[in-house]
């Protein structure tokens, strides 16, 4: 079977890989073994994590980070196309490139964003919040939100809070196995009638305050959800992120695969590829686990195949490696380099990634490959948890590698 393009990995960073590609009218498929890293999703995502101008702190970054290989100008360029095209898809994200904002954690602190989801809380000032007095309404027997957290995070910047708690007979049944009472499965519940109810008694608890804070269990299939229940109640509406699986961090993906697959993109879920056959400096096919001896050819392959998490790049107790095309991998040899034993400073292990050069084309053997790019977590030169740079890395160079293929 032949494409146009072939991309290894089916989270964020392939998504906007094989969208982008596919709205130029190639032919793409996209090889993705399952769960992303947008079932872990905030509601934000981050380019650099600082306060004030993320692209000043970024011109200053080392020569091996793959923002430093896109250059400041290529960032602030390719960054303006970000909202834009994700609202084709109808995902509203608010933000700048040229400022960061702060996102409001289930803590209740306060952390640098770039773009953020319209129904998540954004504020433009670490100093200054735009409510005296909230509601936090929490659904009874979930687990994986803690408004009392959140409400104490809010004192602390003289915000007051009144936390109620929403019981409703629906999701009473899912308190039968306190293992069910996660965000995704009350998404499922509410819907239609139910939903109406639970704005009847948001309503009713809440009383005079600012604004709702609620925890994102809403729109798990679709945002029309999410805009439903804030045209109901009678105060703005926002919401919080909520310990995995994300709500809208699974729409999100769903959406972005919909749109893939509308514009031709063939998707194959729950497949890994397995290896590649060369010829010279050129990758000619690759096969997968699901396919046996079938060869699926392609002018151009993109590894998005993510960091450890996801298993695109993996750890022995004697070597790092990539387990699907044997590339090159930026890392410390010896196994004592790999971490720092405090915690709390940031861990070389981290920064490992696949070998590329400028333009994100892999090495195998010391060889740059001429039609094989890597984007995203599997790359090497940064550190996406100390940075506060995944998302940004992810969307950049699968922009950046898509432009490059198309010319």
């Amino acid at each position: 079977m032949k494409f146009d393009t072939i991309i290894i990995g089916g989270g964020l960073s392939g998504l906007v890989t094989g969208i982008s590609l596919a709205e130029a009218g190639q032919k793409c498929l996209i090889i993705s073994a399952g769960q992303s890293a947008l079932h872990f999703f905030s509601g934000s995502f981050e380019l650099y994590g600082c306060d004030g101008a993320p692209l000043e702190s970024i011109a200053a970054l080392d020569a091996t980070h793959p923002y430093s290989k896109l250059g400041v100008e290529q960032i602030g360029r390719l960054a303006e196309q970000v909202p834009q095209f994700f609202e084709r898809m109808n995902i509203t994200l608010r933000g700048s490139a040229l400022r960061n904002h702060y996102r409001l954690t289930p803590l209740g602190v306060l952390k640098p964003a770039w773009l953020t989801m319209d129904e998540y809380v954004r504020v433009e000032s670490a100093d200054q919040m735009p409510w005296s007095r909230v509601a936090i309404c929490d659904i009874a027997g979930f687990l994986d939100f803690q408004p009392d957290f959140l409400a104490s995070g809010l004192a602390g910047r003289g915000v007051e809070s009144k936390v109620v708690t929403i019981s409703l007979p629906e999701l009473e049944r899912l308190r039968n196995n306190p293992t069910e009472m996660r965000a995704t499965n009350i998404a499922k519940v509410l819907s239609d009638d139910v939903l109406v109810r639970l704005a009847q008694k948001i309503n009713d608890a809440c009383g005079d305050v600012d604004a709702v804070l609620m925890p994102t269990v809403v729109g798990l299939l679709e945002g029309s959800a999410v805009e439903q229940l804030r045209r109901m109640v009678d105060r703005p509406v926002q919401f919080v992120a909520t310990m995995p699986p994300s709500v809208p961090g699974i729409r999100t993906q769903i959406t972005l695969r919909k749109r893939f697959q509308e514009l031709g993109g063939v998707y194959m879920l729950g497949d890994t590829a397995k290896s590649g056959t060369f010829d010279g400096d050129r990758l000619t096919s690759i096969r997968t686990a699901n396919h046996g001896a079938v060869e699926f050819e392609a002018d151009n392959f993109v590894l998005a195949s993510g960091s450890f998490f996801s298993h695109g790049i993996v750890a022995s107790p004697e070597h790092i490696y990539e387990p699907t095309l044997g590339l090159d991998v930026d890392a410390a040899g010896e196994r004592s380099e790999w971490y720092e034993r405090n915690l709390f400073k940031a861990q070389p292990y981290m920064t490992f990634g696949v070998s590329t050069d400028s333009d994100f084309r892999v090495r195998k053997e010391g060889q740059t490959l001429s039609n094989v790019y890597a984007v995203g977590a599997v790359l090497s030169g940064c550190n996406p948890i100390k940075e506060g740079c995944g998302a940004g890395v992810a969307i950049l160079t699968s922009m950046h590698v898509a432009h490059t293929i198309l010319k």
